[in-house]
C-alpha cells in the first residue's frame, strides 16, 4: 500500500481560501481564473419577469376599476322613503248635543252717564267699597270721603255718592252694634249714644234705637263683667255699683247693676 507523499512545509505559503492558493494550484495545480458571477436580480430574464408581472397587475388592476365604476353607474341612488305616521291622527268632531255653558257671562261696567262728572262716578266707587267691608253709617261714610286723611273728595261729589249708593243704614247700625257687643261689657244707653254720637258712628237715632231693639244682648252679663273690671281696679260694690248706674259711667240699670253685685266673686 503506497503512502501518499505531502511536500515539505513552506511557511510562506497562505492559507487555504486566499487568492494565492487558488491561482498556483495548489492541491491541484493551477486553476484558469474563472470570471466573476452576475447575481441573479440582474439577470435579464430576471427583469423581463418582473416587468411582465408589473404589466399584468396594472391591466387587471384597470379591468376592476371599470368594472366597480360601471356598477355605480348603474346603480341608482336610492331616495328615503318618505316617513308615514303609525297611526291616522283622529279627527274630534264636536258633539252636537253638548249642552252650553251654564257660567254667567261677565257683565261689562256700564259706562259713566255722560253728565255725571269722573269725580263722582270715582266718589260713588269708592262708597261702595268701604261699605263692603265696614258697617259705616251715611253720615260717618261722608266724613271718610271728604277727610284730608280719607279719600278727600269734595262735598259735592261725596253727598252724590252717599245719596245714590244703595245701602240698608238699619242694617248696618244693627252689625256695628253686634260688633261693639262682642268685645265690650256695654249698656244699653251706653251703646246706643256710641252709635249715635258725632264722635262714635254717627247713625241717626232711629237707626240707633232699630239696632238696641233688634240686637240680641244679655246687658245683666254685660253689667257683671264690667263690676268685675272695677273690681280689678280696687273698688269696693258700694263704688261698684255707683259706677253702673251713673250717667257718666256704665248706665247700666238699678237692676242690671244689682245683679252684677250679687254675683260678683269676692
Amino acid at each position: 500500500m503506497s503512502t501518499q507523499q505531502f511536500p515539505p512545509y513552506d511557511p510562506s505559503r497562505q492559507p487555504l481560501g486566499q487568492s494565492a492558493f487558488d491561482q498556483t494550484g495548489y492541491l491541484g495545480g493551477p486553476m484558469a481564473a474563472q470570471p466573476p458571477r452576475t447575481p441573479f436580480f440582474k439577470k435579464a430574464w430576471f427583469l423581463l419577469i418582473i416587468a411582465l408581472l408589473f404589466i399584468v397587475g396594472g391591466a387587471t388592476g384597470g379591468l376592476l376599476s371599470m368594472n366597480s365604476s360601471g356598477d355605480d353607474a348603474s346603480t341608482p341612488a336610492e331616495s328615503a322613503a318618505p316617513t308615514q305616521s303609525a297611526e291616522p291622527v283622529e279627527t274630534v268632531s264636536p258633539t252636537p248635543d253638548t249642552e252650553p255653558s251654564t257660567e254667567p257671562a261677565t257683565a261689562t261696567p256700564a259706562a259713566p252717564s255722560a253728565d255725571v262728572p269722573s269725580e263722582y262716578e270715582d266718589a260713588l266707587f269708592a262708597a261702595e267699597s268701604y261699605l263692603a267691608a265696614l258697617n259705616m253709617s251715611k253720615a260717618g261714610l261722608f266724613d271718610q270721603l271728604t277727610s284730608e286723611y280719607g279719600e278727600g273728595l269734595s262735598e259735592d261729589a261725596a253727598q252724590y255718592a252717599v245719596d245714590t249708593i244703595d245701602a240698608d243704614w238699619n242694617a248696618n247700625a244693627l252689625a256695628s252694634a253686634e260688633s261693639y257687643d262682642s268685645w265690650a261689657n256695654m249698656s244699653k244707653m251706653e251703646l246706643y249714644f256710641q252709635l249715635t254720637s258725632e264722635y262714635g258712628e254717627q247713625f241717626t237715632e232711629d237707626q240707633g234705637q232699630y239696632a238696641i231693639d233688634n240686637i240680641n244682648a244679655n246687658w245683666k252679663e254685660n253689667a257683671l263683667g264690667s263690676a268685675e273690671s272695677y273690681q280689678e281696679m280696687g273698688l269696693t260694690s258700694a263704688e261698684i255699683y255707683d259706677q253702673l248706674i251713673s250717667e257718666y259711667g256704665g248706665q247700666f240699670t238699678a237692676d242690671e247693676a244689682q245683679y252684677a253685685i250679687d254675683n260678683l266673686g269676692d
